[in-house]
């Protein structure tokens, strides 16, 4: 970081941000301080990557599917072929109105 900013910036702040993701109320509570709301998947905080926005469009919560996958598998014990229809019926197939989650699938999978 240049300016003055720098000597404000906390590398074990970045470093324990990428070690242990949010949980959903300090997302929730991130978000009512920049005044926005969105829907979040249950059970897939360690897949959350980020947000989405357009111009006057709601605010989105964007989720790696690669991720979720990994969640599925690792915590709940599904092989891949599980977890793969567990994903596709119960999150990239759900419509839970405007601010239904993205889910970010990687090119080729």
């Amino acid at each position: 970081m240049v300016g003055k900013d720098a000597k404000n910036f906390d590398p074990t702040d970045v470093m324990m941000r990428t070690k242990r993701p949010p949980t959903p109320a300090q997302v929730q509570e991130h978000l009512e301080a920049m005044g926005e709301t969105t829907l979040l998947m249950d059970g897939f905080g360690d897949a959350l990557i980020g947000f989405s926005q357009r111009i006057n469009e709601p605010f989105l919560a964007v989720y790696s599917w690669e991720k979720m996958m990994e969640v599925c598998m690792v915590r709940d014990g599904m092989d891949e072929e599980e977890a793969e229809e567990y994903i596709s019926y119960n999150c990239t197939g759900a419509w839970v109105g405007e601010q239904t989650p993205i889910i970010v699938m990687p090119v080729l999978y």
